[in-house]
């Protein structure tokens, strides 16, 4: 089943309709699709011409003017300078391809983290309980038999001079 485009179309007033539910969304609304994995295009409302890519650039903008940013001035200033660049064609793809590895080690460190942690992070707590015990037992052990070397037998003279009697 072909997936159907979801037509926002946007008003000289900068307002934005969203046909499938014939109401105004505001730009917030929009990057929720965007989170939601929706497939949809922007269009001006009177020529039609496609407005997508600008009104996802002002989504971030706004964003990177709030909180932590993502894009330095010097990412920004050089993917401009590929502009007008021989280069400027394969930089698109380019990037595409490096932020969906990203994704995918984020996704495989994500499932590799999962699996360590168990059912619930008390099973972790638990294994690593266990851990600490059998190490400090295999520590003790090896005190108590650098110990049992280091003390003479029985009836012979030990490194003080005395003679070690064995107790009944």
């Amino acid at each position: 089943m072909a997936q159907t485009i979801r037509i926002i179309k946007k008003y000289p007033n900068r307002r934005l309709y969203d046909t499938e539910i014939s109401s105004y969304i505001t730009l917030e609304e929009v990057r929720q699709l965007v989170m939601d994995g929706e497939t949809f295009e922007v269009r001006d409302a009177k020529s039609g011409e496609d407005l997508t890519r600008s009104v996802l650039l002002q989504i971030i903008s706004e964003h990177e003017d709030k909180g932590q940013p993502m894009l330095s001035p010097q990412l920004l200033s050089q993917i401009i300078r590929f502009y007008g660049d021989s280069l400027q064609g394969f930089m698109g793809p380019y990037l595409e391809r490096s932020l969906q590895v990203f994704l995918d080690q984020q996704q495989q460190f994500r499932t590799q983290l999962n699996s360590m942690m168990g059912q619930t992070p008390w099973a972790l707590l638990n294994e690593l309980t266990e851990r600490n015990m059998d190490a400090w037992k295999n520590m003790q052990r090896g005190f108590m038999d650098a110990a049992s070397q280091a003390a003479p037998p029985p009836g012979q003279t030990g490194p003080t001079g005395r003679t070690t009697t064995k107790k009944p």
